[in-house]
């Protein structure tokens, strides 16, 4: 008995527990990491809760806050009215856009450092390939405007009748198809 008691005071003795000592050294202690857990995560909602505490602003604050929350609604809802505005006037919006691809590349680069400091990196190489993508529309854009004056050219004006169409009851002729598919029945 004095062996063994030996033995599990040299591993248990003194508060201390070597099995549970050594086997921290391979795997986690689950008890330990969680209350650092809840520690890491107590002080960041106690961080957070600092942040935003209610402090007493004055208009200058307000206002700038109103102001930086314009651009983004303003550049979708101006994005949504130029679709508008080409399906409205195409030629109205032609002639816009045909200002647009005059403005000199260095102007477009200026606007897309800034738009991309406020909106991010990434836009800066959204916002060249969407240059680019203009070009191309603006290209396009006689003949599309050539084709809605033929649309509305159609609209004015009243059906007609193809002539070597059959009426209806008539019968419609000779059907090289038609008359294989019979012959070989």
């Amino acid at each position: 008995m004095g062996m063994i008691e030996g033995l599990f005071g040299l591993l248990f003795g003194g508060g201390r527990n070597v099995v549970a000592q050594t086997a921290e050294v391979f795997r986690v202690n689950a008890e330990a990491e969680a209350a650092r857990g809840a520690g890491l995560q107590s002080a960041a909602l106690e961080q957070f809760g600092r942040e935003f505490r209610v402090v007493r602003r004055g208009w200058f604050d307000r206002l700038m806050d109103a102001l930086n929350r314009l651009p983004r609604p303003m550049m979708a809802l101006g994005t949504m009215g130029m679709f508008v505005a080409a399906m409205v006037d195409p030629v109205w919006f032609a002639a816009r856009m045909a200002g647009i691809a005059l403005v000199p590349e260095p102007l477009w680069w200026l606007l897309g450092a800034i738009v991309s400091f406020y909106f991010g990196a990434r836009h800066q190489a959204k916002g060249q390939e969407f240059q680019r993508e203009v070009a191309a529309s603006m290209a396009a854009v006689p003949q599309v405007v050539q084709t809605v004056r033929d649309v509305e050219a159609l609209r004015a004006a009243p059906p007609v009748p193809a002539l070597d169409s059959p009426q209806m009851g008539e019968p419609t002729g000779a059907n090289p198809a038609l008359e294989d598919w019979r012959i070989g029945r």
